[in-house]
């Protein structure tokens, strides 16, 4: 039985998720929390498969909550119930540990088919949500590494360990880097395991710390 927390501080949504899952054999809502601070309490208590959580709420927002979820109970899925595509909301669901987007506007048997595709550990991408990645990353492609630097560490990265670098950076996982740059999470760990061989260290923080000083100041 998949056990699930909604998250939502609109009662109309929570009621009609709550009535599409529980028509599955195989689903229960086990809780419905009407804020960020409800549904992490809710996972502690009833420690459930999954949690779908608002992006916006009062109290404690739903990005928040994910962290704190993530931190103490990293096993817990969540996806995240959006009905706008904004890239603030979307990269900070993804560095803080997001597990797929779910946009509110989708058909009810949708929503069934991302639960259970997401319990076979797919991150759940939205083609809107993936465009938004996608258009973030092109975005990120104008920030200029420092070339001074990398020459005087002796260093040079492809155009595509750069778009790795610049992920990495945001907070992405080898899976979320695989599925926004389309690639296998085999592939994205070679090039991780390369790019650590170039910077010479095998520790993703120093790592992180190590590529953010290649980058020019004005990189956010």
């Amino acid at each position: 039985m998949v056990r699930i927390v909604i998250a939502d501080d609109q009662r109309l949504m929570r009621e009609g998720l709550q009535t599409i899952l529980q028509l599955e054999d195989d689903m229960e809502v086990v809780s419905t929390a009407e804020n960020g601070r409800e549904a992490y309490e809710a996972v502690g208590i009833h420690r459930p498969h999954i949690v779908l959580m608002d992006i916006k709420m009062p109290n404690m927002d739903g990005i928040e909550s994910m962290k704190l979820i993530k931190r103490d109970y990293p096993k817990t899925i969540v996806l995240i119930l959006t009905t706008f595509a904004e890239d603030k909301y979307i990269v900070s669901a993804m560095a803080g540990g997001a597990d797929g987007f779910l946009l509110k506007d989708i058909a009810a048997e949708r929503v069934v088919q991302t639960v259970r595709e997401a319990m076979q550990g797919e991150l759940m991408l939205p083609p809107a949500i993936a465009a938004k990645l996608a258009s973030r990353l092109t975005a990120n492609d104008s920030y200029d590494f420092d070339e001074a630097k990398l020459q005087g560490m002796g260093l040079y990265f492809t155009e595509r360990e750069r778009k790795i670098i610049l992920l990495l950076i945001e907070g992405y996982s080898n899976k979320q880097i695989a599925v926004t740059l389309f690639m296998s999470e085999g592939t994205v760990r070679n090039y991780v395991s390369v790019i650590y061989g170039k910077i010479g260290t095998n520790d993703r923080r120093a790592a992180v710390g190590i590529m953010k000083e290649l980058l020019l100041s004005d990189y956010r």
